[in-house]
C-alpha cells in the first residue's frame, strides 16, 4: 500500500491518529520501532534542531524539504509534512507540494498566517484573507501528482478574529478540497467541540505542553470528535531536558558515567541505527569481490 493511501487510511480509522513530531530521523527510527504508526515533520522541531532558533519562518522551504527527505529515507512509516504559509503566492504554494511530494512525504499542510508566521501558540499572529488561502489550497490539491497525497488546510484566525470567523474558515478550506482540517490552538474544550461538530471532514488536534490548548490523551480527543492529534513539541522538549543534564554532569564531574542506566550503549545503540542489516548486507555481497 502506498504511503499516502495508508496515512488517508489512518486518519478515516475510527481510532484516532497519534502522530508525533520526530526531531530527526534517528527520532524517527525510535518512533517507529516503538510502534508509531506515522509522524510528523515540522517547523518548530526543525527549527530547534538545525538551527537552535525559535519557530518564525527561518528554515527556508528547500531546508525544510531536506529535513522531511532524511526522515522518509530512516521508516518504512508516513511522514507528514509542514508547509508553513507556502512560501508565498500561489506559484510558491505549487513548488512546495512539488518538491515535498518529490522527496516521498504522504501529506502535509498549508496555513493561513501572514508571512513571517509564527508557532501556532505564540501570541501576536495575523491572518491572510481567507480568499487568499482558499485560492493557496486548490493551487496545493491541483498540484499533487498523487490524489491520494494528504492536504491538510490550517486555520490560525483564533487567535485573531476568534472561534466563529475560525470555523467558517475551517469550511471555507474544506471546499476547496482540504481533505483535513485543523483550527490552531482552542483555549477550551467547548471551542474543541465546536470546531469536531461544526467543521466539515475530519479535524486535527495539536497537544502542546505549555501551550494555549487543553492537553488531553487520545481517548479523550478521539471522544470529542477529533480523527487525529499531533504530538508537537514533546520529543524536542524531552531531549532539550535529556542533553542539558548530560551536560550539567559533564561540567561537573567530567564523565558520563553517572548517567549510564539513562542511555542506550554501544552495541543497543548500533542495533537501534540498523548496523546489524547493514553488515549482513555487506557479507551477502561480499562473494563478488575478488577472492570472495
Amino acid at each position: 500500500m502506498k504511503k499516502t493511501t495508508l496515512l488517508r487510511k489512518l486518519i478515516n480509522s475510527p481510532e484516532i491518529l497519534v502522530i508525533p513530531v520526530v526531531h530527526d530521523p534517528l527520532c524517527a527510527r525510535i518512533a517507529e520501532q516503538a510502534g508509531i504508526q506515522a509522524i510528523f515533520s515540522a517547523g518548530y522541531a526543525n527549527s530547534a534542531a538545525y538551527l537552535g532558533k525559535p519557530d518564525v519562518s527561518l528554515m527556508t522551504l528547500t531546508e525544510m524539504v531536506d529535513c522531511a527527505s532524511r526522515i522518509v529515507d530512516a521508516v518504512n512509516i508516513p511522514v507528514f509534512a509542514d508547509g508553513d504559509t507556502g512560501y508565498g503566492n500561489v506559484t510558491n504554494v505549487i513548488r512546495m507540494v512539488e518538491l515535498y511530494e518529490k522527496a516521498g512525504v504522504a501529506g502535509l499542510f498549508i496555513e493561513d498566517q501572514v508571512f513571517p508566521k509564527r508557532c501556532g501558540h505564540m501570541d501576536e499572529k495575523e491572518v491572510i484573507s481567507a480568499g487568499e488561502m482558499v485560492a493557496k489550497i486548490h493551487a496545493a490539491v491541483d498540484a499533487r501528482k498523487d490524489p491520494d497525497l494528504v492536504i491538510m488546510a490550517r486555520t490560525d484566525a483564533i487567535a485573531v478574529h476568534g472561534i466563529d470567523e475560525a470555523i467558517f474558515r475551517a469550511n471555507l478550506y474544506h471546499d476547496a478540497g482540504a481533505d483535513l482540517l485543523f483550527v490552531e490552538a482552542p483555549r477550551s474544550v467547548d471551542q474543541m467541540r465546536r470546531i469536531c461538530s461544526e467543521v466539515k471532514g475530519p479535524t486535527f488536534a495539536n497537544n502542546l505542553p505549555g501551550g494555549k490548548s487543553p492537553v488531553l490523551s487520545a481517548q479523550e480527543l478521539q471522544d470529542i470528535g477529533y480523527a487525529v492529534v499531533a504530538d508537537a513539541t514533546s520529543c524536542t522538549y524531552v531531549i532539550a531536558h535529556a542533553v542539558g543534564e548530560l551536560f550539567a554532569e559533564l561540567a561537573r564531574t567530567g564523565s558520563s558515567a553517572g548517567l549510564t542506566d539513562r542511555m542506550l550503549l554501544f552495541d543497543e545503540f548500533n542495533r537501534l541505527v540498523g548496523l546489524p542489516e547493514i553488515r549482513e548486507r555487506e557479507r551477502k555481497y561480499a562473494s563478488f569481490l575478488p577472492g570472495g
